[in-house]
């Protein structure tokens, strides 16, 4: 999956003196374009809500932030229990 979006072809929408086949011939290229641009965002969804691949690429930043988590608990409670 490519990080960059396709450049998006310049419109002849809304140009005097169209033909009904040019109309039509812009609402065809939409229509690709709109699917294909739902296609892409669909697959950027599955991949960004995947979490056991989130884990996967992300193990290390997570037993860090565990470690970090667990220490100011523990922290917090050592405070507690002096009061």
């Amino acid at each position: 999956m490519s990080a960059h979006p396709e450049p998006v072809r310049p419109s002849t929408t809304g140009l005097p003196g169209r033909t009904p086949a040019q109309i039509r011939a812009d609402i065809e290229a939409q229509r690709r374009d709109l699917g294909n641009s739902v296609d892409v965002l669909r697959g950027r969804v599955a991949e960004l809500t995947d979490w056991r691949r989130q884990v996967r690429e992300h193990r290390s930043q997570l037993i860090v932030g565990a470690a970090v988590v667990g220490f100011a608990v523990g922290g917090l409670m050592a405070l507690r229990r002096r009061r």
